[in-house]
Formats: C-alpha cells, structure tokens, sequence
C-alpha cells in the first residue's frame, strides 16, 4: 500500500522551502528585554518616523532576548488592522517562546484607544491558547509610550 504524503498549510511550505519569503530583522545585538523601556529603546527609532500606524511584533527566546522585530501590519494615520493569526503565524514560524507587540499613534499621543484594548485582549486571550504568552503592547507616540504591562491593562 502506498502512502500519501500530508499536504503541508501554504505557510508552512514557504517557510521551509522559501525562508527568504519570512525574512525577519533579526536584532544583532540580542537585546535583553527586562522592562518595557528595553523593548521602547528598539522600537523607537523605526516608529517615530512613520506617518501611519505600524504594528509589530517582538519575538523574544527563553531568556527574555529579542531574536526578531517583524512588521505585522501597516495601517493608515488612525488605524492599523490587526488578527491574532497574523501575529502568532510569524511567532510560531521563528519558534519564540514569548512576544511583544508595539504600534505607534503618528496623533504622538500613546493613550490606549478601545480599539488597542479589544485587540489586546484577543491577543492575550490567543497567546493562552497557543502557550504563547503576550508580555505586553505597548503603544509610541512622540517622544512618550504607553506599556500595558506598566499600566496593568494585561
């Protein structure tokens, strides 16, 4: 009897066969990320020149280290779209063991809109699912941020 191979999700194959295809920046000094203010220092510079809003995600491995910041989405001045199966795909296809997840407000003002808590609930609540945890969102905006970690809004 012959066996049929298991046809592999469309994902899976461009990372395996195609890994340029999930090229990510990977981060050459291995930064440490023991606050929120570790994870702003990285994210600060690529989000304050952007005139709309940017989502990202930080890979971090076991040891808290960031191994990857991979741009999720990019949305308009206001507004950026976001799906937890976007975030977790890049996650789960470079295996970290945690993520963050930053956007910028072009406004400069980084207050959590209702529409960042509702997205980072389903976030958090997906990252459960998986075992994924979400460490925190934090929020760029001129010269300022916004940690929900800090701010006990996980």
């Amino acid at each position: 009897m012959r066996r049929r191979k298991h046809a592999l999700p469309a994902w899976c194959r461009i990372v395996r066969e195609r890994p340029e295809a999930f090229e990510r920046e990977v981060l050459a000094e291995n930064l440490h990320v023991r606050s929120p203010r570790d994870a702003v220092v990285a994210l600060a510079p690529r989000l304050a020149r952007e005139e709309v809003e940017v989502f990202l995600v930080i890979a971090l491995n076991a040891q808290h280290r960031m191994i990857a910041l991979q741009e999720v989405t990019r949305g308009i001045q206001n507004c950026s779209l976001v799906h937890p199966r976007e975030v977790f795909r890049i996650a789960i296809a470079i295996g970290a063991a945690a993520i963050i997840v930053a956007h910028n407000h072009p406004s400069g003002d980084p207050a959590p809109s209702a529409d960042d808590r509702a997205v980072t609930e389903q976030l958090v609540a997906a990252g459960r699912l998986l075992d994924l945890p979400v460490h925190d969102h934090i929020i760029v905006g001129a010269g300022s941020y916004t940690s929900f970690a800090e701010a006990g809004l996980l």
